[in-house]
This record gives C-alpha cells, sequence and structure tokens, in this order.
C-alpha cells in the first residue's frame, strides 16, 4: 500500500493551544464552568463601525473575488498607516493580505527559505513558529531566554546561533507567549547582526498597539534605511480590533517579496474573504478609540493577574510588557507533591491537564512555546473570570 499521508505533515504536532481550548469547551458543553485561559483571543466584541461596514459590503455586492493580494484600498491603507506610524514611505505593492496573520507569516518563509535553510528564534515562541519553518523544511535556531531577564536573548547566544545558513532573524515583540517587549538595543543589535549575514529580519507585530507602562512601539524597520530594505512586518486586524475570527493579516516587505507572496497565494488561496477585508478597512480608516479602550483594559487585567501571582510562593512572574498573557514559571510545582490521576505531576503538561480536571482553568503549558517549565494564562477575558480562575488556581497548588 503506497504511502498516504507525507513524512512532512506527520512530524507536524498539533497546536497546543487549540488542543487544550477544545478540551476545555467539551467540559464547558457538558455543563462543567470551565475557565479558560488558554486561547489568545480578545473577548470583546468587534467594534460597531466595523460590522457595520461588513454588512454595508454586502448589501453593496461586495461579496465577489477581488484580487489575490488583496482590495487595492486595504492594501494602500495599510500602507499609509505604517507609514504614518513608522514615518517611512510603504507603498501599497509592498502590501500582501492574507488569511490572517498566519497565513501572512507562512507566506513569508514559503517565499525566503530553502531546504536547509536556519531561522533563528527567540524562546518562549509562539507555537507554530518552528513547526511553519520546518514545513519549509528549513531548520529553527532556538535562543533560550528566562523570566529573571524579562525574556530578553542573550546577544551573544544569537551570534553563535548564526552560520552562513541563516536566511532570517524573527523578531516577536511585544511577545507571545510572555508579553515581553524586547529593548530597542537588542532589536538594534539583532538587526545589525541579520545585515552581517545577509539575512532577513521577519517582524511579527500582531500585538504593537497593545503596550503598557507608557510604552511606544520600536520596530527593526526603524533601526536604518539598509535594515529596512530586508525587514519584512507581518501583522493583522485579530488583536487590535478584536477581529479574530475574520481572518485578515497581511505582510508588508520589498516589492520582490511581496510580489512572490501574492503569486503564491493566488495559488494557494486567492483572495482573503471580500467581506472581511471591507471590515479591516474601515478598522483601519476609522475612529480609533475602541483601540485604546480595549489595550487600557488590558493593562488594569495585567496589573491584577501579575500583582495576584507574584503572591503566591513559589512562582516566578516577570511583568509582561504587552499583549494579554502572563508566563510564569511554576517548575517548583513539578516535584510530585501533586498529582494527576494519582500519579505525581513532573512535567507542565501534566501540570496543565491536573489544572483543568481539578480546577476547572485552562491554561497552556509552556513546552508548547520551548519553555518546559511554565505556563501561558491569556487575561483576554473578563476581571471577574480572572480574579475566580486564580482563586482556583491557588487552591489547586496545595497538594
Amino acid at each position: 500500500m503506497p504511502r498516504r499521508i507525507s513524512a512532512r505533515i506527520c512530524r507536524l504536532r498539533p497546536s497546543a493551544t487549540f488542543k487544550l481550548d477544545t478540551a476545555a469547551k467539551e467540559l464547558q458543553r457538558q455543563g462543567v464552568d470551565v475557565i479558560s485561559f488558554a486561547l489568545g483571543e480578545p473577548d470583546f466584541p468587534t467594534p460597531k463601525h466595523i460590522c457595520d461596514a461588513a454588512a454595508e459590503a454586502m448589501a453593496a455586492g461586495k461579496t465577489k473575488y477581488t484580487p489575490a493580494a488583496g482590495i487595492p484600498e486595504l492594501r494602500e491603507a495599510v500602507a499609509a498607516k505604517l507609514s504614518m506610524d513608522l514615518g517611512h514611505e510603504y507603498k501599497p505593492s509592498q502590501v500582501v493580505i492574507s488569511n490572517g496573520g498566519k497565513h501572512a507569516l507562512m507566506n513569508v518563509w514559503q517565499c525566503i527559505l530553502e531546504p536547509g535553510d536556519e531561522v533563528v528564534i527567540i524562546s518562549p515562541y509562539w507555537v507554530s513558529y518552528a513547526d511553519q519553518v520546518e514545513l519549509c523544511n528549513a531548520v529553527p535556531k532556538v535562543i533560550p531566554t528566562a523570566a529573571d531577564t524579562d525574556f530578553q536573548p542573550d546577544l551573544d547566544d544569537v551570534r553563535a546561533a548564526l552560520s552562513a545558513r541563516t536566511a532570517a532573524i524573527l523578531i516577536n515583540s511585544p511577545s507571545n507567549p510572555t508579553g515581553a517587549v524586547l529593548d530597542r538595543g537588542v532589536i538594534e543589535a539583532m538587526a545589525e547582526m541579520a545585515l552581517e549575514v545577509d539575512a532577513w529580519i521577519v517582524s511579527d507585530e500582531i500585538y504593537r498597539h497593545i503596550l503598557f507602562d507608557g510604552r511606544s512601539h520600536f520596530s527593526a524597520a526603524l533601526v536604518s534605511d539598509e535594515v529596512r530594505a530586508r525587514t519584512i512586518i507581518c501583522d493583522g486586524v485579530s488583536k487590535t480590533y478584536s477581529m479574530t475570527g475574520w481572518r485578515i493579516g497581511w505582510l508588508v516587505a520589498p516589492e520582490e517579496v511581496a510580489k512572490a507572496a501574492g503569486n503564491l497565494q493566488g495559488q494557494e488561496t486567492s483572495n482573503p474573504n471580500s467581506i472581511a477585508q471591507w471590515a479591516a478597512l474601515a478598522a483601519l480608516q476609522g475612529p480609533q478609540d475602541c483601540v485604546e479602550q480595549m489595550r487600557a483594559e488590558f493593562e488594569r487585567r495585567r496589573d491584577y493577574i501579575i500583582k495576584a501571582l507574584e503572591e503566591i510562593e513559589g512562582i516566578k512572574i516577570s511583568r509582561p510588557g504587552g499583549a494579554f498573557y502572563a508566563f510564569p514559571e511554576v517548575s517548583s510545582f513539578l516535584d510530585g507533591r501533586l498529582k494527576h490521576n494519582g500519579e505525581p505531576i513532573r512535567d507542565d503538561l501534566t501540570f496543565c491537564e491536573y489544572l483543568l480536571t481539578a480546577a476547572r482553568i485552562s491554561v497552556v503549558p509552556g513546552s508548547a512555546f520551548g519553555a518546559d517549565g511554565y505556563v501561558r494564562f491569556s487575561f483576554a477575558t473578563g476581571l471577574e473570570r480572572i480574579q475566580e480562575g486564580l482563586s482556583r488556581f491557588r487552591a489547586a497548588l496545595q497538594p
């Protein structure tokens, strides 16, 4: 019998975030009150003016195929907003609209990687980075960081990971899963290293509008004209405008990369959803007070959850500067004193399974992000639910 499934797909790991969220939702379907901290999805409704724009697009018959790289109006709007935010001119021809930020990133890897190429990734990292790189038959070169250094990479470690096969350095700031905001000096240094080895800089900036404590976003594209010429920015509307299900993301890249990505997408999926594109246009061009309102509420939740975690003996936690995640180290609770199904708990995955069954809360193991001994709490849920969930968490830590 011939092999039915390719080896590269057989090596693919399922997303731990969706796996645990699915388990939590199954318990909820059975009537169990589960508080989910698992999925990185804002709990706010999509703002009304954005939904209204979608309805208007449908009423106007804007329900047909669009250019594969997106409607010209949205590409122009993305270029204009990025030009305004970064102070440098971007052209619509540098923009490709995709089916969410994840799709934009996959398009990037498909366009810039050859088999055996290497991509430098800072750990903890978003669950799909390494798998996407491996799907392109390339190699993730992972640089570990820790909470006690606010998840800032050691630049000597970054330099040691570089080689003649380095095709890209990946920057994600603010970070999923840690919420860490990389220091400007760190970004500048990594950008200069990319120049030295003739590598791309892939900058995932999906959380750039969710920053705390008065921080402002710093993109690698701001380092210099030379760096900007090799920087590919990925972004989208999912987190900023609470539009996760609308599936609109984009990449902004040098024109040769954007053209290649548009050609690729034309063969992969054709255009993103036409109605969602018009809604995304309204998001970018409409009132932005909704963005600040959501950001401020995330900061209020951040302050509560970090303080509560800091008060638990045995927990190590850094203070996230952005996004909506807390990433405590829980390794002191993996010594076997807690038990799940009668067996001592010695790893973060079993710890998360224990929390789901014993405390009815859902969190994601750090091992899914390349960081054993941590767990990720998403605080993209209401403050009352966060308070109740942390109360259950504290109780579950008592053997």
